[in-house]
């Protein structure tokens, strides 16, 4: 009798976490038009952009899981390391592109940047608004990353090892673009780490404020209006580094999070670094990378699952009539 009270206690947890984690939502959704938004979604990827090499995606099943319920989804295909007005005028170029192929059916996007392509998105938001319906950004560093600082200080571009720094990650991005058949201009690691650095990220934020807290860890405008065009803006961002089993990724965040003396963070970016806009969450028991479930989709089942993230705010761009 001990025993079966302690197996129905056992799966009554089991079944909770998982449905707080939003699994039965993936595995028995059949609304085929919950996230039908009115305007395509623009995946934007941050460093080591891709798409998808040797089946290992970027967005893994995320960009599926959205067309599966109605989303037209598209990924950016733009260069593994560069500045972000660099890698935003490559998006501007692909979004130009869809729009004209598309007779007049697609005008605006609902732009969704991970890390680093949040900072592209805000870019191609102040550049060129005209296509720009809303922008989400997801574990964005806005005001920078303590591990720019270490890095450009460590490895200074003028020095010994900053030369051979450059030339070896130069060297993973330029194969990045090559295996992922992103733009095929040179990557250049240190316009990158310049952009994230503490007076990087000021520089940049003096010339695209839209979006951003006035007050510290506080929340941005909801909506910006760009040359006569509302634009939606909306944030979410974690704090966690330990998530999921057999994540490579899991060591690596909690030995970067050291960098941050305290500050919670997730192994990149500091919770109050990730508000922008509307903060809609800021401290998911997610890494970096559980964001956008990229290590093949190892993240935290206590946590709601990130299909079930993106699925859910494409479902509030739709409401919103976008």
């Amino acid at each position: 009798m001990l025993k079966k009270i302690g197996y129905s206690l056992v799966m009554t947890f089991m079944i909770s976490s998982y449905a707080q984690a939003g699994w039965f939502s993936n595995l028995f959704s059949n609304n085929s038009s919950y996230a039908e938004t009115k305007h395509p979604i623009m995946l934007v990827p941050g460093i080591f952009a891709f798409d998808s090499i040797a089946s290992i995606d970027y967005w893994y099943q995320i960009p599926s899981s959205l067309e599966d319920d109605g989303a037209e989804v598209y990924v950016a295909k733009i260069n593994a390391f560069e500045n972000s007005a660099m890698r935003g005028e490559s998006l501007i170029e692909q979004m130009d592109n869809i729009v004209a192929a598309s007779n007049g059916k697609i005008t605006k996007f609902n732009v969704m940047g991970h890390s680093q392509g949040g900072m592209t998105s805000r870019y191609v938001m102040a550049t060129r608004p005209d296509l720009v319906a809303s922008v989400t950004t997801m574990a964005t560093p806005h005001t920078g990353s303590p591990l720019a600082d270490i890095v450009t200080d460590v490895a200074p571009p003028s020095s010994v090892q900053g030369v051979v720094f450059e030339v070896v990650a130069n060297a993973i991005g330029n194969l990045v673009n090559l295996l992922s058949d992103n733009k095929k201009d040179d990557s250049d690691i240190y316009a990158m780490l310049g952009e994230f650095n503490a007076s990087g990220a000021t520089s940049f934020n003096n010339d695209f404020p839209e979006g951003l807290p006035s007050t510290s860890c506080g929340e941005g405008d909801s909506t910006v209006r760009i040359e006569n065009n509302d634009i939606k803006l909306y944030s979410w961002g974690g704090t966690g580094h330990l998530t999921g089993f057999f994540d490579v990724s899991d060591a690596l965040f909690a030995i970067t999070g050291l960098a941050f003396y305290g500050e919670e963070n997730d192994g990149v970016t500091g919770r109050c670094a990730n508000h922008f806009g509307k903060v809609l969450r800021d401290d998911y028991f997610m890494n970096h990378l559980d964001i956008n479930n990229h290590i093949l989709g190892l993240v935290s089942i206590f946590e709601t699952n990130p299909k079930t993230v993106f699925k859910n705010h494409a479902h509030r761009l739709k409401k919103a009539g976008l």
